[in-house]
């Protein structure tokens, strides 16, 4: 994964809110705007602004049905995000075996 698209990534679902819309997606059928904010304080165009950040990241896509859109997650730019983060910690499970190796000689 290309470190400037894995950066928006990441900065995508650091936030709270995304985060939380991220997860309610996850859970499976695409969603309208006003099924997102049932329960929520945050306001239908707030939302909106966040789905944005997670569809500029390439993380939601929306489709029009009728008067309403459907968001839904892609799960393959989440699976690329696993990735990513795997490798990352096989680098580090690699550099402190390293480590413990040459302390321990």
């Amino acid at each position: 994964m290309e470190r400037g698209r894995s950066a928006s990534l990441f900065a995508a679902l650091g936030d709270p809110t995304r985060l939380r819309l991220v997860s309610r997606l996850c859970e499976g059928s695409p969603l309208s705007i006003a099924r997102l904010t049932e329960g929520s304080r945050v306001t239908r165009q707030a939302i909106t602004k966040h789905l944005r950040v997670l569809e500029s990241a390439g993380l939601v896509r929306s489709r029009r049905r009728g008067r309403e859109h459907l968001w839904q997650l892609e799960r393959r730019r989440l699976q690329q995000a696993r990735r990513y983060l795997d490798s990352i910690s096989r680098q580090w499970d690699e550099a402190l075996a390293r480590l413990q190796k040459l302390v321990e000689e």
